[in-house]
């Protein structure tokens, strides 16, 4: 199996590359996906955000698997945290609900992201919101922190989940909770995926079983845990034939339950 730092190396050179390409102004207008990355890998769970208030086209590269801060419950006036936040897709709309008396912090340990997601907050000119360069298993941001966080599509490229869901718990109020949209399986991946750093990077390889993935929440203190969407991932064969031989494909088809996209809030006591 590829190590925790081949993971990581792999996920910050793939997303670095992602946040080099043309931006959806740049290249085709503002209501086209064409500019999304062209490798399906990573754009195949994505989800609609263009109707969404505070959406910002150059922010959006199609990476998410999920729509968080729909259920987050984000109020005016709450700080919020974007855990994996990109060219800070998600920020913006967060920024929307928590208004200007709210304060938005995107996390990110890419720096090209960090970069991209800035000099999209520069065109806005938004006050309130920041950016961080940081790791999720060691986040740089004080206990007590938020009142709510967020993360879509990211926690499934973290190698130790139980440091993230123990950092997430860190960083949040009393009382507060989270809401992220994640990728879960169930039944046993071919081996070709699980070895693949690529299909890693591409939230697949990484993920857990949904049982799995619950219990790791539980296990950090979160209560009143709640499913609030699920929705099945159907991956093209186009795609798994460029990681599985004709007898992965095989097994793939005959062994594999399912690829999710769940989002989940959970409360800190």
């Amino acid at each position: 199996m590829i190590s925790n730092d081949e993971i990581k190396k792999s996920v910050k050179e793939k997303y670095a590359e992602i946040a080099k390409q043309p931006t959806y102004s740049t290249c085709c207008g503002t209501t086209s996906s064409c500019c999304t990355p062209k490798d399906t890998t990573y754009t195949v769970f994505q989800e609609n955000y263009t109707k969404l208030k505070g959406y910002v086209a150059d922010a959006d590269l199609g990476l998410g698997c999920g729509l968080p801060t729909e259920f987050a419950g984000i109020n005016e006036g709450d700080t919020v945290v974007d855990l994996g936040s990109g060219a800070g897709n998600d920020v913006f709309i967060a920024r929307q609900l928590a208004g200007e008396t709210g304060k938005v912090v995107g996390l990110d340990m890419t720096e090209e992201m960090i970069d991209a997601a800035n000099k999209n907050n520069n065109k806005l000119g938004y006050k309130n919101v920041s950016f961080v360069l940081g790791d999720i298993e060691k986040m740089p941001i004080e206990d007590n922190f938020a009142d709510v966080v967020v993360s879509n599509c990211v926690l499934n490229l973290v190698p130790d989940k139980q440091k993230a869901f123990r950092e997430m718990y860190r960083i949040l109020k009393k009382g507060a909770h989270f809401c992220v949209s994640d990728i879960v399986i169930l039944g046993e991946l071919p081996e070709e995926l699980k070895k693949s750093a690529v299909m890693y990077a591409g939230c697949v390889s990484g993920a857990l079983q949904h049982d799995e993935y619950l219990n790791v929440i539980k296990e950090n203190g979160f209560t009143d845990i709640e499913i609030k969407k699920t929705k099945r991932i159907n991956l093209p064969d186009e795609l798994l034939s460029k990681y599985l031989t004709s007898e992965g494909m095989l097994e793939y088809k005959n062994n594999f339950q399912g690829l999710f996209s769940i989002t989940v809030v959970g409360y800190k006591k």
